[in-house]
């Protein structure tokens, strides 16, 4: 008995289970040619239906003409995605009476699928473009189907229905030529036109209803108003998630941040609805008129941009696109980029002192180490350079260089881009800047670069740059000095400068103590002697020179100069000394 009624029991949830799984169909209401159909959706005339399209389902809607009606357009805009669209027509023997349809409880398509007749497709399109079908309407018993799907995703779309052979005027007209022109292009700027709409030449000036719309981004061209504002919604929609996330990390939000977040929320709750005119505020559209010509500023250099313009109707709410175009700005103007040579030494000079300038060098060191010494030194007084070492578009190293020597070192790239740039002059010594011991050269930076085969590293200086000389070991004839040099093995030269019995008073050295005066610029004839000094020790590493062959009380300034195999020589500071007059 107990094994029965589980039996029964099964079987009643069974048949619960499959019977609402099934339509439910009265067999003895309907036809044997029934054909059951989806939820119908009358298409409207005169009236924009946006449809949303579900990814492979496809949407019909249902439309009849009138009797007079000599012939009809269908319009089916699709938002961002390409769609497939037919038009149909379903012909009847004759027309279903109107009891019929009351009788049978059925829509006014099932009853029209009853009867004997024929189904003809007269058009079909696919793509993402705007179109539109025209042709004359068919017999008085004739139902239309527009049949909508998407293939690839969801998206939506907007169809119209206009009754007569003539243009419905709910969107606005383009011209035959319908493509964007591309007038100048610009590192900065772009400059566009393209042929007047009809709808906005043939209206007066005082109507304002419709007007044009420029929208530039670096990414595509947009088909449709649509496609525009679904890609600026989900710009929005990532700004909002980057702000939803950056809140949820705040455990206490601040109250200050809250007070306000309500005060601003209190005036849009009373705001009145937004007008047809403000449909369109959204789009940021960067030329916005009647005017057929619009100049696009404000770009990235050599960047590629895509550009398009739509003519909106803002009374009925539509738009038509023109064919885009796209443009790429011009790059940034840069300046020539000069190669260096190897153990160059390089005067740079910049021509305009009132405003920043830059120079561009390139150095490639020779060897397999692929390593180098750039050694600079500011020659413009109070000037200073800063100097940027880069390779590959790295940079290596930033600094300031003035008038103290220095050192950088290179090491792991096969070549280097060096950029010199002005910082800034001191007031009160721009006029050191040309020094007329200079010849007259508005010389900025002295700079050399080098290979270092087998160095490690920069290479060492003295200690001290200054000359000391000896009172009781100067005579009238010859007088002795004595300068710090280094571990390394050097050369070290001595030159000689006469001033006269008063050039000293007259203040005639202070036109010789430049230091980015090099042995370059000096005579031959001014050369006294030039000797190896090397001293491992650097505290005793101390060298002296006697000079001769002076004159008895005259005045002269000596200079010395550690010239090195890599690098700038160094300049010491200047002696001024003179001889006795009686010995």
């Amino acid at each position: 008995m107990a094994l029965g009624s589980l039996s029964w029991c099964l079987g009643a949830a069974l048949a619960l289970f499959c019977g609402s799984s099934w339509p439910q169909v009265h067999s003895s209401l309907a036809p044997e040619n029934e054909v059951p159909l989806r939820p119908t959706t009358w298409f409207p005339e005169g009236k924009i239906t946006s449809l949303t399209l579900p990814k492979g389902r496809t949407r019909r809607l249902y439309f009849t003409l009138k009797k007079k009606a000599p012939g009809m357009s269908v319009t089916v805009s699709p938002c961002d995605l390409p769609i497939e669209w037919s038009l149909s027509a379903r012909t009847l023997k004759d027309k279903p009476l109107k009891s019929l349809e009351w009788s049978s409880k059925k829509s006014t398509p099932e009853v029209w699928w009853q009867g004997p007749g024929s189904e003809e497709k007269m058009y079909s399109f696919t793509g993402s473009a705007v179109d539109t079908y025209k042709g004359p309407s068919k017999s008085h018993a004739t139902i239309y189907i527009l049949r909508v799907r998407s293939k690839q995703q969801n998206t939506r779309a907007t169809v119209y229905l206009h009754e007569g052979p003539g243009p419905s005027g709910a969107f606005p007209l383009l011209p035959a030529d319908h493509r964007v022109h591309t007038l100048g292009v610009g590192m900065t700027s772009v400059t566009l036109s393209w042929a007047p709409s009809a709808s906005i030449t043939s209206l007066p000036q005082s109507q304002k209803s419709y007007d044009y719309c420029v929208l530039a981004n670096s990414q595509k061209n947009y088909p449709s108003v649509c496609a525009a504002r679904e890609k600026i919604g989900k710009k929005n929609d990532q700004k909002e998630e980057k702000k939803e996330r950056r809140r949820r990390v705040t455990a206490w939000p601040i109250l200050k941040e809250w007070w306000w977040q309500q005060w601003d929320s209190y005036p849009e709750a009373q705001s009145a609805a937004s007008s047809p005119a403000d449909e369109y505020s959204d789009l940021q559209c960067v030329c916005q008129g009647t005017e057929s010509v619009c100049t696009v500023s404000e770009l990235l250099p050599e960047t590629q941009y895509y550009f398009d313009v739509f003519v909106i109707d803002r009374l009925n709410g539509t738009s038509m696109a023109y064919k885009g175009t796209f443009a790429r700005t011009h790059e940034e103007a840069r300046a020539a980029i000069v190669t260096l040579r190897e153990g160059e030494l390089r005067w740079v000079t910049f021509s305009d002192r009132g405003s920043n300038s830059e120079q561009f060098f390139t150095f490639r060191p020779r060897g397999i180490q692929q390593s180098g010494l750039l050694t600079l030194q500011s020659c413009g007084g109070g000037e200073k350079v800063k100097v940027t070492v880069s390779s590959k578009g790295q940079v290596l190293s930033s600094q300031a260089v003035g008038g103290d020597l220095a050192h950088i070192w290179l090491q792991g790239s096969p070549s280097y881009l060096i950029h010199l740039e002005r910082e800034g002059t001191t007031p009160s010594r721009m006029s050191d800047a040309a020094d007329p011991a200079l010849g007259g050269l508005r010389a900025s930076v002295k700079m050399q670069t080098s290979s270092a085969y087998h160095r490690r590293g920069v290479p060492s200086l003295p200690s001290t740059l200054q000359i000391k000389s000896f009172n009781r070991l100067r005579g009238c004839n010859s007088v002795t000095l004595a300068w710090m040099g280094t571990e390394e093995r050097s050369l070290y030269c001595v030159y000689r400068r006469k001033l006269g019995e008063h050039g000293a008073e007259a203040g005639g050295a202070s036109a010789l103590t430049s230091p980015c005066l090099g042995p370059e610029s000096r005579s031959d004839t001014e050369r006294v002697l030039c000797k190896y000094f090397q001293e491992l020790n650097p505290r005793r590493a101390v060298t002296t020179a006697v000079i001769g062959g002076l004159e008895p009380g005259m005045a002269y300034v000596f200079d010395v100069y550690l010239m090195r195999r890599w690098g700038i020589p160094i300049k010491y500071a200047s002696k001024m000394l003179k001889t006795r007059k009686e010995c």
